[in-house]
């Protein structure tokens, strides 16, 4: 088993664990579930923020790398569940990366035409 693979089978028990605790899958769609987890997703981007000195009217302070992992990490539970909820292995992840990545590097270089790249 990879990396992937353990994140998003440690993920799913998780998951598993706070519906078997407080019933979550009962109370919402997936449509809800999506809805909810991407504005837990953001809130973690704005805490990642707030880590890393956007501000640029406040005085800087130092870099917690410590901090920002850890929300780095939120986001990616946020993000693995989402995956969960919506029926992606870590496999289709990686191949929809794949692609999707090859896709970008193609519009970098001028072998895929999109408005607004090369």
């Amino acid at each position: 088993m990879d990396k992937l693979e353990k994140i998003f089978d440690m993920q799913k028990d998780l998951d598993d664990y706070m519906d078997k605790k407080r019933g979550f899958k009962k109370k919402f769609s997936p449509e809800e579930w999506v809805q909810k987890k991407s504005l837990a997703l953001i809130d973690e981007v704005g805490e990642l923020l707030d880590e890393v000195n956007y501000k640029w009217w406040k005085n800087p302070k130092p870099l917690d790398k410590k901090a920002i992992s850890e929300e780095l990490v939120d986001i990616l539970h946020f993000w693995v569940s989402m995956c969960l909820d919506m029926g992606l292995t870590a496999e289709d992840v990686f191949k929809v990366y794949n692609k999707k990545n090859q896709d970008n590097k193609d519009r970098q270089t001028g072998k895929i035409v999109k408005e607004g790249y090369c």
